[in-house]
């Protein structure tokens, strides 16, 4: 299981996360959404992790919310941190972290880590469990998937160098077998427990966060599709 060290962080995830959101192209704001020093504000409102089985590599689905607009909107930020940069992920860097116990991290985009890509399959499938985000050891119950095809993941993360897509609607994965991921970014707060999934989906994870008044949300993180083709399903 993944330690949470409890250690300071310069400079902090919100604060890289303030310069790279705005460079996504599935960021709600924009020049006229944003602060006067047209920046997102962020505030920290839910997420869990996940466990590298080899235990290098620190594994968060972090989710934010940027009041900055007339509308706070909630994004999921799934984000690895490396003790060393990942070959040929230099697009994927979101920036370098000083960690107060483990030194220098390199954080990226999770969507084109292998070992994230690998063990959110692993959760879909039900072969994994979600962590708690801040203790360690500890699962996080909130956290609810399904899964109704055929095995996609391997146990050997070098086998996911999945192709990560962003558009506005959030971030398409082509994944082994034919399968699609569709990552949900700006989240959509549902009533329904588990949330409605889209027609030919074959598994999911849904998770909670909260909204700035402290008011609990649900929704979809992410949706997998195995019986549609690849054209189709990056368009979901």
């Amino acid at each position: 299981m993944a330690l949470i060290h409890r250690a300071a962080v310069n400079p902090t995830k919100l604060e890289l996360l303030t310069s790279w959101l705005p460079s996504r192209p599935w960021y709600r704001g924009g020049p006229a959404e944003q602060d006067q020093q047209g920046k997102p504000e962020l505030t920290k409102s839910g997420g869990f992790r996940l466990d590298d089985p080899q235990g290098e590599v620190g594994i968060e689905f972090i989710v934010v919310t940027d009041a900055s607009g007339p509308r706070p909107t909630a994004y999921l930020v799934p984000l690895t941190y490396r003790g060393a940069p990942l070959d040929g992920a230099e697009h994927a860097l979101v920036g370098i972290m000083e960690h107060g116990v483990l030194g220098r991290r390199w954080t990226y985009d999770g969507c084109h880590d292998p070992v994230l890509v690998a063990q959110l399959l692993a959760l879909i499938e039900g072969r994994v469990q979600a962590q708690d985000q801040n203790t360690s050891n500890t699962p996080d119950r909130e956290v609810t998937r399904s899964y109704t095809g055929e095995g996609v993941a391997s146990a050997n993360s070098a086998a996911f160098a999945a192709t990560a897509t962003d558009d506005q609607e959030g971030t398409a994965l082509a994944v082994p077998n034919g399968a699609v991921l569709r990552l949900h970014r700006a989240l959509q707060p549902t009533q329904d427990d588990p949330p409605p999934l889209p027609q030919g989906a074959t598994g999911h994870v849904s998770g909670s966060w909260h909204m700035l008044d402290d008011t609990p949300a649900r929704g979809l993180f992410a949706v997998l599709h195995t019986s549609f083709g690849r054209d189709q399903g990056d368009r979901i």
